[in-house]
């Protein structure tokens, strides 16, 4: 394995990724001024799914629009370019980070764009129902938002049903378009994000069937049948703090004196019972008063919509695989009021605007096909905000391989994608014996259920279930952390100029060997609730794991890391990284899984399953960068080379 830690250090993400007109950074082409006489287009405004062909005519003048106007402050290319610096361990400029209030005067919109902004807005005929740094919130009908944004609004078909969206560019009268970043809202196509577990508890109870493994290989399936020549063992109960701290080299950090912060959608009533309960049941330590924060919206919308419920067990892994891995950090979970990304969007502004935390752990997305233009420029503002600030956002990769078989397309998931956050991938992992690091392989599943008389596991390996998000961005460009360390056959695998590719680093997903984690449950006829234990995975417990990592690293260093990559890559090919391959052993690895088939006692029966591990859809974890585990996972070591020499 090589080291290029000039090539990965010299990051130039400003011209990757410009924040000017738009969208522009995603390599949209413009249209001309020409085309709109006094008027300046907002590149990425009409969804991909807007065609000429899919046009069902122009949407009645009387219906209603609600719209945001993203606000591209005072100096957007000074954002990008000090976002780039404050990140490069090799510019003069790293570390030298931005109190928010800083960040605001030197970058937010000035009092006269915005007022600028809201006279064009009325003098269309929309209401102005909110202002924020980040936008001004309108809503109005038809007429009045074609005649602010210089375009039709057509309804179109996308897929068996319709949406409204425009059938041109929007634009801004020429004035204000170095005010303006973008608009969104002007399609009505669902934008909502997905929480990245697997196993996720429902409504009622959840619990897994035994056997189980203490640590990998305790418990050996000796009944059942092989599987690669020999017999396997049973799925691990769960992974506690105790062995992820020393699998991923903690040491004796705790996180003290860190702040992490950790959005997800909604709010488990139960959190601080459910994780005061895990903590002392499982050897953390106790969770010491005013420790754990919330920062929550004054109404919830869309719960039926986004399955409210579902995301209880998000914040409570995340949560807790927080505190299990760095128990001493402080932390602050921001509550978002519904799962669509205007509502994310502010939950990750009110991080970055109150400097609630100096690394966010984010565990939701959705694929990059369903991430218009409009709002990853919106996405890519706040994260380069969140860097000038010294803040670091990690996002889960997602859970569907390539997702071909979720979504029929190969393509990477979104925010996870953006080149201004920390994209965290998932493993198989194997704690042995004393809490000791066996090995990992790249989180892939395939499932082969045992025969009817229990003699062979049918069509083994079986089919894909599950696995690590990853591979190669089709919008976003190769930013220069990347360049030298990732193969030019991920690189260029959608364009000869490169593109971004997606993980950057990885950590415990698999639901097989995963994290015990602690909830509060309905009972299945719903009449009465109490706490509960059950296995949990997916790049969803990832991306906390991860987080608690750099909280351990922060207080090593003594200093916010901020936006990490660029530090991250050039650390690649050193000995702080586990090079994670899916096959570590050379002779094919698998559990044996024992599962309710109701999902909470034996009542309904049991599935009996082997669980084949290394099996990520069309990814493959090898040896030096992969898109399965990028540069690789956590080692011992990893977390000291961030101390300041």
């Amino acid at each position: 394995m090589r080291s290029n830690r000039a090539k990965a250090r010299a990051v130039s993400m400003a011209a990757t990724l410009p924040m000017l007109a738009g969208a522009l950074a995603l390599g949209i082409p413009a249209a001309h001024a020409a085309d709109h006489p006094l008027r300046d287009p907002l590149a990425g405004t009409r969804p991909a799914w807007a065609t000429a062909t899919a046009d069902k005519g122009a949407t009645s003048d009387g219906a209603r629009v609600s719209a945001r106007v993203y606000l591209a402050g005072k100096d957007a290319a000074g954002l990008a370019a000090y976002a780039k610096a404050v990140s490069d361990p090799d510019s003069a400029s790293y570390g030298r980070y931005l109190t928010a209030k800083q960040a605001q005067a030197r970058f937010g919109a000035t009092k006269a764009q915005v007022a600028a902004v809201k006279s064009w807005l009325t003098a269309a005929g929309l209401k102005v129902t909110g202002v924020t740094r980040h936008y001004v919130s309108v809503s109005g009908d038809v007429a009045a938002a074609e005649k602010a944004f210089g375009t039709r609004l057509h309804n179109f078909a996308k897929g068996s049903k319709t949406y409204r969206a425009p059938a041109s560019a929007a634009s801004v009268p020429q004035g204000l378009a170095a005010a303006v970043l973008t608009v969104t809202g002007l399609d009505n196509a669902p934008h909502m994000a997905t929480h990245d577990d697997r196993l996720p508890p429902p409504d009622t109870v959840f619990r897994n069937a035994g056997p189980f493994s203490s640590y990998y290989g305790s418990n050996t399936a000796s009944t059942l049948p092989d599987a690669y020549g020999t017999k396997i063992p049973y799925a691990v109960k769960g992974y506690t703090g105790r062995q992820l701290r020393a699998a991923y080299g903690a040491g004796t950090r705790t996180g003290k004196g860190v702040r992490v912060a950790i959005t997800d959608a909604y709010a488990s009533p139960t959190i601080a019972y459910d994780a005061g309960t895990y903590a002392k049941r499982h050897g953390d330590a106790a969770w010491k008063t005013g420790q754990l924060h919330q920062a929550l919206p004054k109404k919830y919308t869309n719960t039926k919509d986004c399955s409210a419920s579902g995301w209880y067990g998000e914040e409570t892994l995340d949560v807790e695989a927080v505190h299990a891995v760095a128990p001493a950090a402080d932390v602050t979970y921001v509550g978002a009021a519904s799962c669509g990304d205007g509502d994310l969007l502010d939950a990750l502004g009110k991080v970055v605007d109150d400097h609630l935390a100096d690394i966010v752990s984010n565990s939701w997305g959705e694929v990059e096909a369903a991430q218009t233009p409009d709002l990853a420029a919106a996405y890519d503002q706040v994260f380069q905000l969140g860097a000038v600030e010294g803040i670091g956002f990690y996002f889960s990769s997602g859970d569907d391989g390539d997702e071909v078989a979720s979504s029929g397309t190969k393509q990477v998931d979104s925010p996870a994608d953006s080149a201004w956050v920390t994209a965290v991938g998932g493993t198989s992992l194997a704690v042995g014996k004393n809490d000791s690091y066996l090995w990992e392989t790249g989180w892939g599943t395939d499932k082969a259920n045992l025969s009817a008389e229990g003699k062979s596991w049918t069509d083994f390996p079986g089919a894909f279930t599950s696995g690590a998000g990853g591979g190669t961005s089709r919008t976003v460009a190769e930013p220069d952390y990347q360049r030298g360390v990732v193969p030019d056959a991920l690189a260029k695998a959608n364009s000869a100029g490169g593109n971004r590719v997606v993980p950057d680093i990885a950590a415990i997903a698999d639901p097989n060997t995963g994290f015990l984690v602690g909830q509060t449950q309905s009972s299945p006829d719903g009449k009465k609730q109490a706490y509960g234990e059950y296995r949990i995975g997916g790049t969803s417990l990832a991306a906390p794991v991860v987080a608690a990592v750099q909280a351990l690293a922060q207080e090593a260093r003594g200093k916010a890391i901020g936006f990490a990559n660029p530090a991250i890559y050039a650390k690649y090919g050193s000995k702080v990284y586990h090079d994670v391959t899916d096959d570590p052993t050379g002779k094919g690895l698998a559990v044996a899984r024992v599962d309710f088939v109701n999902g909470y006692d034996a009542t309904g029966g049991l599935a009996t399953s082997a669980r084949s591990l290394g099996k990520d859809s069309s990814l493959s974890a090898v040896r030096g960068y992969d898109d399965v585990t990028g540069v690789g996972t956590p080692a011992s070591g990893y977390v000291e080379s961030y101390r300041r020499r």
